[in-house]
């Protein structure tokens, strides 16, 4: 294995085998990560949507952002840049939340549903790859959000800031006021008050512990999805992809593992469409709802995960990037729009596509 190939097989390798042993201590089946899942929890557990069903400060985000802000300061890499078309940038931020939660799920998870045997997640990757097509054909036409500025350190310090007064909030929950945040999702919700790794001190600690050191080894490997096939499309590169492919391989040989060794975190485990954990089967949405992430995340400058590491790198317009999901995973779930029951929901994604079309047409470079 050459010096430039090991990294990204070994970030793609700890990705797999880390997800599948948060599944084995109790995080959500086919959830070791998400991040848009865990964005979504922490955006219910500072009340920015309601019932909050879905609240919780997830540990494992700002360990990945922090492990990434740590690696990048001892390699003095941290270096704050930003300030490119940053109300665009927050727009289609939220249109990829809404894209991801029609899925119900990152890239990254993606993947990783596709190793735990949920064929749905192969009809979204369809659609993912497809939307990242789109977006590296706006990018060969011009497309650009306009070049980042260096900054002040301090801006680049705020992200990480933030990341470590959420972590704060989870180790110790502060009371507010009665009834007020930090709120606590619903018992028996995906990743809520019943979730031993997000609920227990060893739990939060064992979550932190795999984000840091997924942001550490992400940080080191640049492991993006979005850049991965943007590589493999344009310069016929598949060394980013490799890590991925990687990540799928690890998932799929420990859940099968664990389903045969009768383990009963990995009793749900099999092979199709149908009973799929946190899943849905409509096919349409699924690759409509992920092609919006892929040209979104395409015209970003990397997929949600990668968006954390770069921000742990000092890129503001990166910060800025979570913050936007944040907001749309607000929008997502005042409004319903989640996965595809709705008539509104679906109406989001269309609208979505549309508009990040739009942006990424109006932001093409003359000439």
């Amino acid at each position: 294995m050459s010096k430039e190939k090991a990294p990204i097989l070994i970030a793609g390798a700890a990705v797999g085998i880390l997800a599948v042993i948060l599944v084995l201590l109790g995080n959500p089946p086919n959830m070791g990560f998400c991040i848009a899942c865990f964005e979504r929890d922490i955006a219910g557990a500072i009340g920015l949507h309601r019932p909050w069903e879905a609240a919780w400060i997830r540990p494992e985000i700002p360990g990945i952002l922090l492990g990434a802000f740590l690696t990048a300061l001892f390699a003095r890499e941290f270096r704050p840049r930003g300030g490119s078309s940053p109300m665009a940038r927050f727009l289609v931020a939220m249109l990829v939340m809404i894209g991801a939660l029609a899925f119900l799920g990152c890239p990254l998870r993606m993947i990783l549903r596709l190793g735990g045997g949920d064929l749905n997640a192969l009809v979204a990757l369809a659609g993912f790859v497809c939307g990242v097509f789109v977006g590296v054909v706006l990018l060969k036409a011009g497309f650009n959000f306009g070049r980042a500025q260096r900054q002040r350190d301090v801006n680049g310090w705020i992200m990480p800031g933030i990341m470590a007064g959420l972590l704060m909030m989870a180790v110790f929950p502060p009371v507010f006021k009665t009834g007020g945040p930090i709120f606590v999702g619903a018992k028996g919700h995906p990743g809520c008050g019943d979730d031993p790794l997000v609920s227990e001190g060893l739990g939060i600690a064992i979550s932190l512990s795999a984000g840091l050191l997924v942001g550490i080894l992400a940080q080191r490997s640049r492991l993006c999805l979005v850049g991965g096939i943007t590589d493999l499309m344009l310069v016929r590169s598949w060394h980013r992809v490799s890590g991925f492919i990687a990540i799928l391989v690890l998932c799929f040989a420990g859940c099968l593992i664990l389903h045969e060794a009768g383990v009963e975190a990995f009793a749900y485990w099999r092979i199709g469409f149908e009973g799929q954990p946190a899943s849905h089967t409509a096919h349409l949405w699924n690759f409509l709802g992920m092609a919006l992430v892929g040209v979104g995340s395409a015209l970003l400058g990397g997929c949600p995960f990668r968006q954390l590491v770069l921000a742990g790198n000092g890129n503001t317009d990166s910060g800025l990037t979570i913050l936007g999901m944040l907001a749309g995973a607000a929008i997502v779930h005042n409004f319903g729009l989640a996965g595809a029951a709705t008539t509104h929901g679906k109406a989001a994604v269309v609208l979505g596509l549309v508009l990040v079309l739009l942006i990424g047409l109006l932001h093409r470079e003359k000439g």
